[in-house]
């Protein structure tokens, strides 16, 4: 699949999501599957670049190509330098953020609050295309269907997108009214592949191989992106794409397998976050990856109480040792609970762009 200049190795795409698609979890999901994965949204307020949070979303040392970063904001030209900035310290693609409904970001007029003001929002994609056709980098974006049931302007605002130069879309099938709630519909994401010829992402919902399936023969688009139903389980790419080939589901993956992949992410994570950072933010990851696995409740209880790394790589050592002697691959458990979003799992852990 080509965006632009950029060849991507498949079209199974991991979600931007706040707190959660750092470099290491990308690193991980494209290992096991994904083509593509985009950052954190990097602010493009110039005074917190040099913020530890956003250092950290700016570091792709190491990272698999291809690298790319989803910048946010409400200012054209601060969002062009943004983009230079971005490409400076490595970015091969810049996506432009015009899908977090979070009310911290749209309350400032980013996010998804752009789609309210479509002058505004071509300003915005005119100039982040324009500061990086000298560098050969593609501009992608995001969105949703339009900011309620009433005012859906997807179809729109692509066609607006396409002509300014924007070479892939993004979009998430529920409006910014929705939030996280109730089901992402594709119809208007049918609607929007049909208006432009740049390629277009379904996003929302896709929690499994027949869900991606089913998407992408509803919508007709060319990739698809999932959120939440990677965190904890991002082995999900590599399933979908043997059932899109197969039209087989694969055999669940050995559990010891699993805790290899979780250790190996802890050791990326640790290295990057520091001890007291990571032992911290490395609880989410873990928490996911046992939730639905037998006495994954009381393990979950018991890592929130360990400060080390020692104490935590030990402790998810010998839980997943203790399963592997009655389950040889992993147990089945409740995988749709995870559901699937462009943001983290609740909106007040969603979408800080500092």
């Amino acid at each position: 699949m080509q965006v632009g200049s950029v060849e991507l190795p498949n079209r199974l795409f991991v979600a931007p999501m706040a707190g959660v698609t750092d470099r290491p979890f990308r690193q991980l999901c494209k290992q096991l599957g994904a083509g593509y994965a985009v950052s954190e949204m990097v602010t493009s307020r110039k005074d917190l670049w040099h913020s530890l949070k956003t250092s950290r979303r700016a570091n792709h040392d190491g990272e698999t190509a291809p690298i790319a970063v989803q910048i946010a904001g409400t200012d054209a030209a601060m969002m062009a330098e943004a983009a230079a900035y971005n490409i400076d310290r490595g970015a091969q693609v810049i996506d432009i953020n015009m899908g977090c409904p979070a009310k911290k970001v749209c309350n400032k007029w980013a996010g998804s609050a752009l789609m309210q003001d479509e002058p505004l929002a071509l300003q915005i994609v005119e100039a982040v295309v324009a500061a990086c056709l000298p560098h050969n980098v593609p501009v992608t974006l995001k969105m949703r269907t339009g900011w309620s049931q009433q005012n859906k302007n997807a179809v729109r605002i692509a066609r607006a997108a396409e002509q300014a130069g924007v070479a892939m879309l993004t979009v998430h099938g529920r409006t910014r009214e929705q939030g996280y709630t109730g089901q992402a519909e594709y119809d208007t994401i049918a609607a929007v592949k049909a208006a432009v010829g740049v390629p277009v992402v379904a996003n929302g919902d896709i929690t499994s191989p027949e869900k991606a399936l089913a998407v992408l023969r509803h919508t007709g688009a060319d990739a698809i992106m999932v959120g939440r139903a990677a965190q904890g389980r991002p082995w999900i790419f590599g399933d979908i794409a043997h059932y899109l080939a197969t039209g087989e589901h694969r055999a669940a993956p050995l559990t010891q397998q699993v805790k290899r992949w979780l250790l190996d992410h802890l050791e990326d994570h640790y290295g990057l976050y520091g001890e007291f950072a990571g032992v911290r933010t490395a609880r989410k990851h873990i928490g996911w990856a046992v939730r639905s696995l037998p006495g994954g409740d009381t393990f979950r209880a018991h890592m929130n109480t360990l400060d080390s790394c020692a104490e935590q790589v030990r402790a998810v050592s010998d839980f997943f040792d203790a399963l592997s002697l009655t389950h040889d691959r992993l147990p089945a458990g409740d995988l749709d609970a995870a559901g699937d979003d462009d943001a983290a799992t609740a909106e007040h852990a969603a979408c800080h762009a500092n």
